[in-house]
């Protein structure tokens, strides 16, 4: 039983790992070559990529700019505070662990850099995530990847991902994170992109229901963190536990989820 939930991971920065799906990693323009600027506005929301230097802006460029496919997705409402949800979004390592241990998901992620990690979904879909900018309430992403499925087999291609996150009080008064993800597919094969885009409709809904099986294994680690923080804290150390900065924060975050007013948000652990 241990050695079968080992071997299950998954990044809940999963909300960004699992747009994989039609997603792939690499430079194809020379920065050098031409001076390159992104539009601020992308389907009504404002992100600052003018704060990207040229060479990421033009990485990023061609794939906006000549997409097969753009989808939005959300709102979305997570169950954490922003404190521990953009912990986990930036430490899609312990995430995945955590993921695993509590058997919510079957992806599979390690780090590769700073701001850098490959991701599977474990059904045919893997691909490298870059973080291209983040602030309080911002992500912006490039990704490269291939998928082998059903709908379009042996598929590879890039995509900018855009997340837009905000501060929400539940019902029962607890804060919650909304986030509203933006994408953007590029296919690499011509002819299947031209395809692509004929099955538009059919594949908007394909890397919507991608997109939303990330958000519901991050909607279940939330839920699993308020009502058994004693289990999430147990897979957090049992063996091979998690690293120890790793550990502490996730004592304290727990603690401040219980008793919200008395424990303050602990700081997050290095990236």
């Amino acid at each position: 039983m241990i050695s079968q939930k080992r071997t299950r991971t998954i990044a809940p920065a999963a909300l960004v790992a699992t747009i994989l799906w039609h997603a792939a990693w690499g430079w194809e323009v020379n920065a050098a070559a031409r001076s390159c600027t992104i539009p601020s506005f992308h389907a009504g929301l404002s992100f600052p990529l003018t704060h990207l230097d040229q060479e990421r802006t033009c990485a990023m460029l061609p794939v906006i700019e000549q997409y097969t496919a753009a989808n939005k997705v959300g709102p979305m409402r997570t169950p954490l505070p922003q404190f521990l949800y953009n912990y986990l979004l930036d430490h899609p390592v312990t995430a995945a662990a955590l993921v695993n241990r509590l058997e919510l998901g079957l992806h599979k992620a390690s780090m590769l850099g700073p701001g850098r990690f490959w991701g599977t979904d474990g059904e045919g879909t893997e691909g490298i995530v870059q973080l291209m900018y983040r602030d309080a309430d911002s992500r912006v992403y490039y990704v490269e990847g291939r998928h082998d499925g059903t709908f379009l087999p042996e598929v590879t291609g890039k995509a900018v991902v855009l997340l837009r996150m905000r501060p929400v009080k539940e019902a029962d008064g607890r804060d919650s994170m909304e986030t509203v993800l933006i994408a953007y597919t590029k296919l690499d094969s011509r002819f299947l992109s031209g395809l692509f885009s004929l099955l538009r409709p059919l594949a908007g809904k394909v890397v919507t229901r991608q997109v939303i099986k990330g958000f519901e294994a991050a909607h279940r680690l939330g839920e699993a963190m308020y009502r058994d923080p004693a289990r999430v804290l147990f897979e957090a150390t049992d063996s091979p536990p998690l690293p120890d900065e790793a550990v502490a924060f996730l004592k304290t975050a727990l603690a401040a989820l219980q008793h919200p007013m008395e424990v303050s948000h602990p700081a997050a652990a290095p990236r």
